[in-house]
């Protein structure tokens, strides 16, 4: 396995005995200046690569299925990833500032060994997230395979492994492969890859919404379907708890986004390319789901509503020579459009969910494994552990439902992420002032030492509140006193403000000491 391409000057930079630290190797070292290449559009065509997913696309849709309308659905999306935004470009800025990934960041707060407790919550985390992309791209490439082969699906007889389907178990493993094979081409492969992705991603999403228009020969019910909350006072209950969720959505990317930003050239370049990338990109996809849901609702009027908003479901009838539900002949009457479409409509499957998977859920971990082990895990290897985890934890149960998607998943690792953040940022804006001494971040007795237990202690005070809300939303408990209930729906506001005072509390009292 090679190294990337800026190791050796960045060992070179490096002092003697920190490039034998066991904290440090060429996957974590510090960026150098000359190799910070990432410019304002690498960034915002990250962001727009990542964010054109389906995950995404049935963000929407939970929403709806929970009762809002689609100015509603669309106020809590966009309000919510303007929030997140803060956390991102505050967390960012170090990683531009020092050319330090994430794990390396964590040290400042948390004490270089003790950093490995974040880098590993955030990736387990990631590690359900690239297995949840992995089905979803899997399933697209199912539905491809089974337009020109239809025996295709019967293949098993309806036996499951584990409650996947034969068929479904074995595209899963195969698009599972794809990622593992760009990550090990290594980060400037992960940039080339997001760069082309991003424009031709909108340009099948754009397809989709066009066909989906002329045929419904129009936009659809669903944009005049009245909301179950028609005042503030019914709408915030269900408001609260859903934004929460849109939060928790790139909650993620708020901690381990110096992973990206130790390569932009400078801190507007990548700040610009963000604000640019994300909010206006996360409510535009939406918009568009909501759109061709609608239209879809036209068409295909014997399928349940709640159904079209998974959009593999709507090209698989698009692509399907039987007829769907309701209909007496198939979508698309001649079966070589009816494969030129299940191409087109595939490739933007995989090429949306790989994009989103790698920079948002192989990244990362990747990282953060390397991290517990520099010496022995590469950043490589860290993205196979990655991909390992993410077969184990069964990441097609957490898509069963919406509401266990939102309310169980979203919000669920929101309440363990939102403390880790509050103790990053206090760290670095307000104990340190944005100033770092980088060598000791990869030294065993540098001054941020091993453990830093105010961290801890603050980590654990900003998550124990959400614990009994969580329980009862994954259903380990049945109900739990009305004051958790309340804290939960605000898990990441609450998270981050309890963790992120408790450790400024902490550090003053430590200074003093």
């Amino acid at each position: 396995m090679s190294e990337p391409d800026y190791a050796r000057d960045a060992l070179a930079e490096m002092p003697s005995d920190v490039a034998s630290s066991p904290l440090f190797n060429a996957d974590l070292a510090p960026v150098p200046s000359k190799h910070r290449n990432w410019t304002t559009y690498n960034f915002a065509a990250l962001w727009i690569s990542m964010a054109h997913c389906i995950p995404t696309y049935m963000l929407a849709g939970g929403l709806f299925a929970a009762g809002m309308n689609w100015w509603q659905a669309l106020l809590t999306i966009g309000l919510g990833n303007l929030i997140v935004l803060v956390p991102i470009l505050l967390n960012a800025h170090p990683g531009t500032k020092y050319g330090i990934p994430f794990p390396v960041l964590a040290r400042a707060s948390f004490g270089t060994e003790g950093a490995n407790v974040p880098a590993v919550l955030r990736a387990l985390v990631a590690c359900g997230w690239f297995g949840i992309n992995t089905v979803i791209g899997g399933e697209a490439i199912r539905t491809f395979i089974s337009t020109f082969w239809p025996g295709f699906s019967e293949i098993g007889a309806g036996v499951s492994l584990f409650g996947l389907s034969i068929p479904s178990a074995m595209t899963f493993l195969l698009f599972w492969a794809l990622n593992i094979l760009i990550i090990f081409k290594g980060m400037n492969a992960v940039r080339v890859f997001e760069n082309w992705a991003a424009p031709i991603v909108l340009v099948l999403a754009g397809f989709l919404l066009g066909w989906v228009l002329w045929r419904a020969g129009g936009v659809g019910p669903l944009l005049s379907q009245p909301s179950k909350y028609p005042t503030l006072a019914t709408f915030w209950p269900v408001f609260i708890p859903s934004l929460t969720g849109m939060v928790g959505f790139w909650a993620t990317l708020s901690l381990n986004i110096p992973d990206f930003t130790r390569f932009g050239k400078s801190q507007r370049e990548q700040m610009l390319g963000q604000v640019l990338g994300l909010p206006t990109t996360m409510i535009a996809f939406s918009a568009m789901a909501v759109v061709i849901t609608s239209a879809s609702s036209a068409i295909l009027q014997g399928v349940p509503v709640d159904k079209l908003w998974n959009p593999e479901l709507v090209l698989g009838f698009m692509t399907s020579a039987t007829p769907a539900p309701g209909l007496t002949e198939p979508l698309i009457a001649s079966a070589v459009t009816r494969a030129i479409v299940a191409v087109i409509a595939v490739l933007g499957v995989v090429i949306a969910t790989i994009s989103v998977n790698i920079a948002a859920n192989v990244v990362s971990p990747a990282n953060d494994f390397a991290n517990l082990a520099p010496r022995h895990i590469s950043f490589k290897m860290g993205g196979l552990i990655t991909g390992i985890l993410g077969i184990l934890c069964m990441p097609w149960k957490l898509l069963a439902d919406s509401q266990t998607y939102i309310n169980g998943w979203l919000v669920g690792y929101s309440a363990l992420l939102g403390p880790i953040a509050g103790i990053m940022i206090a760290d670095y804006f307000i104990v340190r002032k944005c100033e770092l001494d980088v060598p000791d971040l990869y030294r065993t007795q540098g001054r941020y030492g091993r453990w830093n237990w105010v961290a801890i202690v603050a980590l654990i005070f900003g998550v124990l509140p959400n614990l009994p809300g969580f329980l009862k939303g994954i259903h380990a408990v049945e109900s739990i006193p009305a004051v958790f209930d309340s804290l939960y729906v605000y898990a990441w506001f609450t998270g981050l403000i309890l963790a992120g005072g408790t450790y400024l509390a902490g550090m003053q009292v430590k200074v003093k000491e």
